[in-house]
């Protein structure tokens, strides 16, 4: 029998297979020496537990009235070198955004000393706002991007790490590779990461777009992961604009999705961002190959780019995660794209409103004209919507965990508090002296967890642990 390390009792919210937030009050939970959990059960059998797991009850941690542990925030979608200029350059689209301030920034993590400087505050800053699992797009560099990986396991952050890979840049020419580099340099990138045996930070596939590369490139990197049985990640349907610039760079595909999954890079292990356009035909695609969505609602709406419909998505049954995507999303906390995603619910929910509307208006016209102005409908339909309903903040709060680690394949290995997954958690405080919002009275553990998605920050997160370790605070010679 395994030994258990640690023991917490006090409440826990998570969620599961079939409950967007379960919120479970005085309960106890154990974790082994690997960092998995060993029993999560109500208080009630405490003495029983020690019994059967030969522990002392004097050593159960408790936590305090408004503290409840959830599981760990996973970012299914970040640019790494781009925290740089996180919070700037906002008021251009895509294209013209990736041209004036994205490729000449990237451009410079040739140079180590640059790259380190933002690589190991991205990891410190993501960590400190609850990120336990990151998907990083690195750039073109490879020695920046395995210098990204160590960082990321020297702090102990769970991630994918990705040298990005193009061969095609029209806008800024000096930032690409040929071809034949980019693969040789992917296979060097795999091969060096495979060397250092991380335990949770691992190699992954990086076209950056369609656009950016080449269908020989976009082949070769296909079989590259699924020779070495790697992650992929790249970009979709993120704008109209780069919508068509991919029908018109590959004209013998019927859609988007199909340049990804003809070239093998659409499978279970495949995360693709944003997807505002994707139709239906192609969800059916990235369902059949079980592949998922970043939805980054932040960068959506700051660069203007579109609305990704999550219910329409979750009706296809296709995998969805949530991500910052910085820095075209100004904010680095998850939180955020939690409460974007929700916001994003609610305007595409206007939008089909209006549409009613609308449509209710140019009928009535009709019928005015056909009977007269007394011949009016009563009690028409009009504000009511029985087939949208709006993203609640459980079902967000299920997108930012568990559904993250679905959405990267993870979710076998933690995600949410299952006996014999790895302990990725967050420890909340909905009031702390200095915390981000104000508690007046005794609220309920529902209340505090809604309280903290909505109003929350770094500040309420007063301990982040990934398989187990705390890993902030981090240490004080750090």
């Amino acid at each position: 029998m395994a030994v258990v390390q640690r023991i917490f009792k006090g409440t826990f919210v998570h969620s599961t297979r079939t409950c967007s937030m379960e919120v479970l009050q005085n309960h106890i939970m154990g974790l082994g020496h690997s960092g998995k959990i060993l029993f999560l059960e109500t208080a009630q059998e405490q003495a029983r537990l020690a019994q059967k797991w030969g522990f002392d009850e004097n050593v159960i941690e408790e936590l305090s009235k408004n503290e409840f542990f959830m599981p760990g925030l996973v970012d299914t979608h970040i640019h790494a070198p781009q925290y740089s200029f996180v919070g700037s350059g906002m008021d251009k689209p895509l294209l013209q955004w990736l041209e004036y301030t994205t490729f000449p920034t990237e451009y410079t993590y040739s140079d180590l000393e640059i790259a380190e400087n933002v690589y190991r505050t991205v990891v410190r800053r993501t960590l400190m706002n609850g990120t336990t699992t990151a998907c990083y797009f690195a750039t073109i560099h490879t020695d920046a991007s395995l210098l990204l990986a160590d960082i990321a396991n020297q702090y102990g952050q769970r991630a994918f790490i990705g040298k990005v890979c193009m061969d095609c840049n029209e806008t800024y020419p000096r930032y690409r590779e040929t071809s034949e580099e980019s693969i040789n340099e992917t296979k060097r990138y795999i091969e060096e990461m495979e060397k250092k045996k991380y335990d949770r930070v691992k190699a992954i596939i990086t076209p950056r777009f369609a656009i950016s590369c080449t269908e020989k490139l976009l082949n070769a990197l296909g079989c590259l992961a699924e020779k070495y049985n790697l992650h992929i990640q790249s970009h979709i349907s993120e704008s109209t604009a780069e919508i068509e610039e991919v029908r018109r760079l590959f004209p013998g595909y019927n859609n988007y999705t199909e340049v990804y999954s003809k070239n093998k890079l659409l499978t279970n292990k495949t995360v693709m961002a944003h997807g505002c356009y994707l139709t239906d035909e192609e969800l059916s695609i990235f369902q059949s190959k079980g592949a998922s969505i970043s939805h980054c609602p932040n960068s959506n709406i700051s660069l203007c780019s579109g609305h990704l419909d999550v219910q329409n998505v979750l009706k296809q049954n296709v995998k969805l995660g949530l991500g910052t995507d910085v820095a075209g999303g100004y904010s680095i906390s998850i939180l955020d794209a939690i409460r974007k995603a929700v916001e994003t619910s609610k305007i595409i929910y206007m939008e089909k409103q209006k549409k009613k509307c609308k449509k209710f208006e140019t009928n009535n016209l009709i019928e005015t004209v056909k009977n007269g102005i007394d011949d009016l409908p009563l009690n028409s339909e009009v504000g009511k919507d029985n087939d949208y309903k709006v993203l609640s903040n459980q079902e967000a709060f299920r997108l930012a965990t568990l559904g993250g680690c679905e959405a990267l394949n993870l979710d076998h290995i933690t995600g949410n508090f299952d006996v014999n997954k790895e302990f990725d958690a967050l420890l909340i405080s909905a009031a702390p002296g200095n915390g981000a919002f104000d508690v007046f009275s005794d609220i309920s553990a529902e209340v505090a967890v809604e309280k903290f998605l909505y109003l929350g920050d770094d500040r309420n997160i007063k301990a982040v642990y990934v398989a187990g370790r705390r890993v902030v605070p981090f240490p004080s010679n750090d």
